[in-house]
């Protein structure tokens, strides 16, 4: 996945924007990343505790926290690698103890539903960043 977003924002800077969507093309690989991120630690929360009730989260509100329009193309690109590695570590573990996640509003989620899940909205969010790229 890291390569498909270095790949498709090569010739970017980051800041390019659909008129349809709030985030620019650099704030979408940084929520890829904070979905992965988030993921990969309820996943290990789950099989190296036994932590497995989880919470939702608010992603406009970790956008504006994290002010995703202003991030770096290049530092986002970078801190999506080390999101996939972490998840991925995760999601391997994980299938492994066979966790099952209850989360607040979805209910039971196996870490095969997870890494469904993640890679469902990773491919998502790079067709996002497609249509930003190819505005005008």
């Amino acid at each position: 996945m890291p390569d498909a977003y270095v790949k498709r924002l090569a010739d970017g800077t980051g800041q390019e924007r659909h008129p349809d969507l709030a985030w620019t093309s650099a704030a979408y690989v940084s929520h890829v990343t904070d979905n992965l991120r988030t993921w990969a630690e309820r996943l290990a929360g789950g099989y190296l505790a036994g932590v497995c009730d989880v919470p939702g989260y608010e992603v406009d509100l970790l956008s504006e926290a994290r002010h995703y329009n202003e991030i770096s193309l290049a530092g986002a690109l970078w801190s999506l690698r080390w999101a996939v590695d972490a998840w991925a570590e995760a999601v391997e573990s994980a299938l492994t103890c066979g966790v099952v996640l209850q989360h607040a509003t979805r209910g039971a989620q196996r870490a095969e539903d997870v890494a469904r899940n993640n890679a469902h909205d990773a491919h998502h969010h790079l067709w996002d960043v497609e249509r930003i790229l190819t505005v005008g």
